[in-house]
C-alpha cells in the first residue's frame, strides 16, 4: 500500500492524490458514439474505465476496430453487389448512389457489432 501524504489548509488535512498518467488519443466518430452509448447503457464499464484511466485508450481501440471493420466490409459488399470500376466509368451517378448505400449498410453493421454491443 502506498503512503499517502497530506497537505494542511485552514486546519483541515487534505490527501495529496494524483491521477495516473493516461493516453490522450484524438477520438473519432465511432469512439464518440461508443462513449455516448456507454454513458447511457453501460455505466459500470464506463465508470471502471474512467477511474482506471483507461477510457481514452479503450475508445481509441474501438475507433480503430470500427474503421478496420468498415475497410473490410465495404469492398466485400461492393463486390457482392457487382459494383465495380466498369459501373463507375459508365454511370458515375449510379455508382455513387450504390456506394453510399453500401457505406450506410456497412456502418449499420459496425454500429451493431462494435458500438452497441
Amino acid at each position: 500500500m502506498k503512503n499517502i501524504t497530506y497537505t494542511e489548509r485552514n486546519g483541515i488535512r487534505y490527501p495529496n492524490l494524483e491521477l495516473p498518467e493516461q493516453s490522450n488519443y484524438p477520438l473519432g466518430k465511432y469512439a464518440n458514439l461508443r462513449l455516448d452509448f456507454m454513458k447511457k447503457h453501460r455505466r459500470g464499464t464506463y465508470t471502471t474505465l474512467l477511474t482506471e484511466s483507461r477510457l481514452n485508450e479503450y475508445l481509441h481501440d474501438i475507433d480503430l476496430q470500427a474503421y478496420a471493420m468498415l475497410d473490410d466490409i465495404i469492398p466485400h459488399l461492393a463486390k457482392e453487389s457487382g459494383i465495380d470500376e466498369v459501373l463507375k466509368a459508365h454511370n458515375p451517378l449510379q455508382w455513387i448512389a450504390e456506394m453510399n448505400n453500401i457505406k450506410a449498410s456497412a456502418e449499420e453493421i459496425v454500429l451493431k457489432e462494435v458500438i452497441h454491443k
